[in-house]
């Protein structure tokens, strides 16, 4: 089953193509990818490029693909698709294929991609992909839309968003960390003497409490979050349209 995720940006649709098709600016918001370039061509030849993502400090994977086509319509609409092939033995995506669209939408855009590859190292190969490597792709993918979204609507560059989301995820790691300590000290509630025993009562409701709003809490509207992006196509995206998509613009 293919990936599906769509963001609506307050944009100008210009600015929104430019941040996406210039691999110097893609290589920024995209949590996927380390780098990102052009490959030298010839007139009339679809464009070809290189990606590269650092899996390890010294270990990066590589591979290379090629623009399949771009089509704007009479209503504004822009669409952009591409195959991609990894020949890196430690690439557990071998070969797929893509889109990007561009749908004007009052005063934004409804910015969307729909991507589907075949996962290599057989069978162990199928089985971390449909457990581990899709599901991570799918939330890495709708996280980097919405720091594409931070960019563009309120200008937080995307080096700054993801500070702020190592910010508000250390700040929850460590209120989560503290609670749980907390449920099980002892000598604190001897500390508070006569009032140990309401405290005990009251404590582990409290710090239960703590670990809900560090888990469940809705991000701050300054960090990235996958969340705001949505993951299932609509209807009116289902089907053979949606399949003719990922085969590339007629």
């Amino acid at each position: 089953m293919g990936l599906y995720i769509e963001a609506r940006i307050r944009a100008d649709p210009d600015d929104l193509w430019t941040r996406t098709q210039d691999p110097a600016q893609h290589q920024r918001w995209d949590l996927r990818f380390t780098e990102i370039a052009h490959l030298p061509r010839e007139q009339g030849e679809p464009q070809r490029f290189r990606y590269a993502t650092r899996v390890l400090p010294f270990v990066t994977v590589a591979g290379t693909g090629v623009s399949a086509g771009e089509r704007e319509r009479p209503d504004g609409t822009r669409v952009s698709a591409l195959r991609f092939a990894s020949p890196h033995p430690l690439s557990l995506l071998a070969e797929g294929s893509g889109y990007w669209r561009y749908v004007p939408d009052g005063d934004g855009v409804r910015f969307l991609t729909g991507y589907d590859y075949r996962p290599r190292w057989g069978v162990l190969g199928s089985l971390a992909d449909r457990l581990v490597f899709r599901p991570l792709m799918g939330w890495a993918t709708a996280w980097s839309f919405d720091r594409l979204r931070l960019w563009l609507e309120r200008g937080i560059t995307p080096e700054r968003a993801l500070r702020n989301w190592l910010a508000e995820l250390a700040v929850r790691v460590v209120a989560v960390s503290v609670a749980c300590a907390g449920l099980g000290q002892e000598s604190f509630l001897r500390l508070l003497g006569p009032f140990a025993a309401s405290a005990a009562y009251l404590l582990p409701l409290l710090l239960s409490v703590v670990v809900c709003l560090a888990l469940l809490k809705s991000p701050l509207s300054c960090t990235p979050a996958a969340r705001r992006c949505l993951r299932t196509p609509p209807a009116r995206a289902r089907g053979p349209h949606l399949l003719r998509t990922l085969d590339g613009p007629r």
